[in-house]
């Protein structure tokens, strides 16, 4: 492969909009493990949040991302990507994005849960969509981009403390070739998949952030998984994430007898952030031995259903429910990675060479606990940053003079793929129940020690299996669970999406959990002020 100037992994929003800011500056290359529209992205529903109304006020969108973050938000970080939400907006509109609009023909805004005003941007309830499809064709159209399908990037290439590339298992040779490259950026999302009910696509397997830790990156923050509280219940079905706007168009959380219990949780009932609403389904459901509670919309009328849900209504159609007549079952289920790999104001991680934007990053923005309709901005925010810190010659490095040989051919052995599959399914299962919506120490501690020994089996297959995809993937799921759960022993408090119920206070002092590979246990350091 010749060397290229930016290597992108990743062909979500975050990676998509960072290779069409940068292809002024060089060669640029995007990989994506599936098809290029297989993202977290294109399954996106609610929107992109945004000033755009004098109604509305920059303050406002802070306050309400502060809040929601539990303390943990970097107040710097926050205020320049809320300060840059209209240019994010603008971009994504000249990049011909269609958002809804109203009669008059001005942009339509919906509410979400934490959102103390309607400011989200939004097309219908399939924003994420028509953003991936529409960068993805700008990207398959821009003749300086190669748009490498069906590549899957194995681990970061790091050459005297520099990233230079990376290894990528190719779908051409079905061998493991060297990328070399000046700059790498991940944008390869979060890790929903490491639990066993989830959101999130199939390629959210936590792989830029299990590479990023490998290659001696710092991750921080990997306790806080999002649980979104309304999926599908559907059992068989593929999951299906039923948007947030549903509660912010008026839609009720209902026990099977019809009583609503959320205003006994929180006075914001229905619009209270994610993590409040997660945990008061998951205690219903314990209390009343329930497999699901409701959302119901029903009281609204069924045009407006239809016309700004048109994504849901048909889904649930299919599975036989009509929405605009009858109450949706839902449980909550894994949703976003709040923690990721650090990165600064201008999307560089803490190793040479190595960016980060979207879900694999952690910019300081979410805390411990996402904003709805925060990620799509950050993704477009921190995408703008990267190409202007690499707009410079001097953020290039120079093209090194001669690249070492590649790794040696890997013949995948015949392996049985039921043993990665239980594997996957162990892994998945044992943070369901111990690393999940309400945590305890004990649980923690021995979901480390299965992980621990998931570990020493898949060790076992790893000759066999080198040159698969399964198995790589396997072990990137086994990382970041590793992470995850590591980092959650470590936070001795309850805060945002973590909470424990043997710390269930908040501590006096907001810290990042930071993890390093070179690093006997994670460490924790104080939450940078706003300069």
């Amino acid at each position: 492969m010749k060397a290229m100037d930016f290597l992108i992994i990743g062909s979500g929003a975050a990676g998509l909009a960072t290779a069409l800011g940068l292809t002024h500056f060089g060669r640029v290359a995007v990989l994506s493990k599936d098809q290029g529209q297989d993202s977290a992205t294109l399954w996106a529903q609610g929107g992109m949040a945004a000033v755009m109304k004098d109604t509305d006020s920059i303050a406002a969108h802070i306050q309400d991302t502060l809040n929601a973050g539990a303390g943990l938000c970097h107040p710097q970080v926050v205020r320049q990507v809320v300060e840059h939400g209209a240019a994010a907006a603008r971009s994504l509109i000249a990049w011909g994005v269609p958002f809804t609009r109203d009669e008059r023909g001005d942009f339509h805004l919906t509410r979400e849960g934490g959102h103390s005003a309607r400011r989200i941007l939004h097309t219908a309830d399939a924003t994420g969509r028509a953003i991936e499809e529409t960068l993805l064709q700008r990207v398959r159209e821009h003749p300086d981009i190669f748009l490498g399908e069906r590549h899957f990037a194995i681990d970061l290439w790091v050459e005297d403390g520099i990233c230079r590339g990376a290894t990528v298992l190719t779908p051409e040779s079905g061998q493991i070739e060297r990328w070399p490259a000046r700059t790498v950026i991940l944008a390869t999302g979060g890790a929903g998949q490491v639990y066993l009910h989830t959101s999130n696509p199939p390629v959210a397997t936590g792989d830029g952030i299990a590479m990023a830790y490998r290659a001696g990156a710092e991750v921080a923050n990997m306790e806080f998984m999002q649980f979104h509280p309304t999926t599908l219940y559907h059992p068989g079905s593929t999951p299906f994430l039923l948007s947030e706007a549903l509660r912010g168009e008026g839609a009720k959380l209902r026990l099977p007898d019809g009583s609503t219990f959320l205003e006994r949780y929180d006075p914001r009932a229905e619009l209270a952030p994610r993590d409040i609403v997660a945990r008061a389904i998951d205690a219903e459901m314990k209390h009343h031995g329930l497999d699901y509670v409701l959302l119901d919309i029903s009281h609204q009328p069924a045009a407006m259903i239809k016309a700004h849900f048109p994504t849901i209504d048909a889904r649930c159609l299919e599975l036989g429910l009509d929405i605009t007549r009858e109450p949706i079952p839902v449980v909550p289920a894994a949703h976003y990675t709040c923690g990721g790999v650090v990165v600064d104001g201008h999307g560089r991680s803490t190793l040479a060479g190595l960016y980060a934007a979207g879900e694999v990053a952690c910019t300081g923005l979410h805390g411990a606990n996402r904003l709805a309709s925060n990620s799509l901005l950050e993704c477009i925010t921190t995408a703008a940053a990267i190409v202007a810190d690499l707009q410079t010659f001097g953020s290039i490095r120079p093209e090194p003079a001669s690249f070492p040989p590649p790794p040696p051919p890997h013949r995948a052995i015949a392996v049985t793929t039921d043993a990665l599959h239980r594997l996957r399914s162990r892994i998945q299962a044992t943070m369901w129940r111990a690393v999940g919506i309400v945590r305890q120490d004990a649980q923690l501690q021995e979901a480390r020690k299965q992980l621990e020994g998931i570990g020493a089996e898949l060790q076992d297959l790893a000759e066999t299996s080198h040159g698969l995809r399964a198995f790589h993937e396997l072990r990137n799921l086994l990382q970041t669970a590793m992470l995850i759960t590591q980092s959650a022993i470590a936070r001795r408090e309850s805060r945002g999406c973590h909470y424990n119920e043997d710390h269930p206070q908040r501590a006096s002092q907001a810290l990042d959990t930071i993890m390093q590979r070179d690093w006997p246990a994670p460490r924790q350091r104080p939450i940078p002020p706003e300069a």
